[in-house]
């Protein structure tokens, strides 16, 4: 009898066996009823992502998947029949959950309540259920965003007004990717971690762990046909890493998938409000929060130009912001050119100051 017996590759064999749930206990080192429920919620959000991708994988060959509904949302964009199906996806994966209260999402005006659910579940889910839809009909990645946070009121009376709190008290934050492969990318405040749908398993498998970006990065990426509706400390930026060697654009359209190329490789991620628009387009709890919180895991930095962007509180559920995001030396380069025509808008309303 063998008492010392070590399988052969046992590192290899822990890898491949990994999983999402897996990972989050070990993540909180404990099995205790916050662990586990994080646990279970992480793997609710890995069902939903299951779900979008076999439907996108399968677009072009199904009824309904491909074009718009004819019908705007909130946000007063026009919707697509994948924005309609992914976000009664994530609905009906928590509803039978006990885990979710509610769930806000860019495509509802107010929050969905799940009234069985409220009495023992104490967290909120928010999410962008496609973001980047308009790729979907030209087979490019999109992506879903999500955010946890912690249900605090009591009142069902769709006010929510305690999600109004700034992108600290998110609990955990990450996305699902959908391209050549799916990738989910979490964050519970303890690192960034990136992991690979296996199709033959149905499972997500750990790919990277404790993701760090580089303080600079080659790519930047920016919707460059803006460039005449941005303010002049925008353009100069442009201006600037067009002069300069050693910078790529880099931009598809949809945030998720810029974002995991920034996240990997380094660099920055502009969406910039407009002279018209300063608040921007982005979403700041379904799309800008969660996706600083991930940056700042990872050692970078995410702004409104401005501010901090995980300090701002919004003043209602669908407030929108500018986003500049990514290496932390790349995004301070954009904000001294947003602070210098600061400085000089300054010195021209009170000269000799």
């Amino acid at each position: 009898m063998v008492d010392d017996y070590q399988p052969a590759q046992t590192h290899a064999l822990d890898r491949d066996c990994t999983t999402l749930s897996r990972h989050v206990l070990q993540q909180l080192q404990s099995f205790g009823p916050e662990a586990q429920d994080l646990s279970a919620l992480m793997s609710r959000i890995a069902l939903a992502g299951k779900l979008i991708a076999r439907r996108l994988s399968r677009s072009g060959l199904v009824e309904d998947a491909l074009g718009f509904t004819g019908r705007t949302n909130v946000q007063g964009e026009e919707v697509k029949k994948m924005d309609v199906f992914a976000n009664d996806v994530f609905i009906s994966v928590f509803q039978q959950s006990g885990l979710v209260c509610r769930l806000a999402s860019e495509e509802m005006e107010k929050p969905y309540y799940i009234p069985e659910n409220c009495p023992i579940g104490r967290y909120t889910l928010l999410y962008d259920p496609i973001d980047g839809s308009s790729n979907v009909d030209i087979n490019l990645n999109v992506g879903s965003i999500f955010a946890i946070r912690r249900q605090t009121g009591e009142d069902l009376d769709q006010a929510a007004s305690d999600l109004l709190q700034n992108g600290h008290e998110q609990l955990a934050a990450g996305y699902i990717l959908y391209g050549p492969t799916t990738v989910l990318v979490y964050s519970l405040g303890r690192g960034v971690h990136s992991f690979t749908l296996d199709p033959s398993l149905g499972e997500f498998i750990l790919a990277a762990e404790n993701i760090r970006m580089p303080e600079h990065g080659p790519n930047y990426s920016v919707n460059e046909g803006n460039f005449w509706q941005w303010e002049e400390s925008i353009r100069d930026y442009i201006r600037y890493v067009h002069r300069h060697e050693g910078y790529s654009l880099r931009y598809s359209g949809a945030l998720v998938g810029d974002f995991h190329r920034i996240l990997m490789q380094g660099g920055v991620f502009l969406y910039p409000g407009t002279v018209k628009k300063p608040e921007g387009k982005l979403r700041l709890l379904y799309e800008s929060a969660p996706l600083a919180f991930l940056m700042e895991q990872a050692g970078g930095r995410a702004s409104t130009g401005t501010e901090r962007l995980l300090d701002v509180v919004p003043g209602e559920l669908h407030q929108r912001t500018p986003l500049i995001i990514g290496s932390s030396e790349d995004v301070e380069l954009v904000e001294s050119f947003i602070q210098e025509r600061i400085r000089e808008q300054t010195d021209l309303v009170a000269p000799g100051r």
